[in-house]
């Protein structure tokens, strides 16, 4: 349990059975009434949004999210399999868990899975990861650096957006967040 005076950004909050981090809060203290404080709360499984507003000095249950550094091992039907970097366990991770990030993830790869007493709630991956062009349609003579960008396939399966110079087999950096291109890597 802690107070709201204790609210700090990244704090974990158990709200109704259902957790929520804290993105940002404000401590208000009205010329009229009592103080408050105000929070913006981002739901931890499914990333939505809300405005939250607690009286002052009101408890609150906290969570105990642990942020491990873990490897990708493979993956075994719809669960991935990750390695505690630490203590070796092998820990299963759902598909839903893994969701958008398995367009970017190879194996033997690293990442970061929060638990919340044992289950596994979200995978961070780098901000960007170096992947091997598998396909992509050969460039055309006269094609320069800028301008027109063509459809290419990754190792890991995935399409992405990249300029028309770029051929098969090349090895490029791309961005986690948006998929986008971000340059080769020699």
């Amino acid at each position: 349990m802690a107070s709201t005076n204790d609210l700090k950004n990244g704090l974990v909050l158990n709200i109704d059975g259902q957790l929520w981090s804290v993105v940002e809060f404000q401590h208000v203290k009205p010329g009229k009434g009592p103080a408050f404080v105000r929070t913006k709360l981002k739901h931890v499984l499914n990333g939505k949004v809300v405005d939250r507003t607690f009286n002052a000095g009101l408890k609150i249950e906290t969570a105990n999210v642990d942020k491990r550094d873990m490897q990708y091992l493979y993956r075994d039907g719809d669960t991935w399999i990750f390695m505690d970097s630490q203590s070796y366990d092998q820990i299963p991770v759902p598909d839903s868990v893994v969701g958008d990030n398995a367009r970017w993830l190879l194996e033997n790869q690293g990442a970061i899975v929060a638990m919340n007493e044992g289950a596994p709630l979200y995978v961070e991956l780098p901000a960007s990861v170096e992947l091997l062009i598998t396909y992509t349609e050969p460039g055309l003579q006269g094609d320069r650096s800028t301008g027109g960008t063509k459809p290419a396939t990754l190792e890991t399966g995935a399409e992405i957006a990249v300029p028309l110079f770029i051929e098969n087999g090349t090895k490029v950096k791309v961005d986690t967040r948006d998929g986008s291109y971000l340059g080769r890597v020699n």
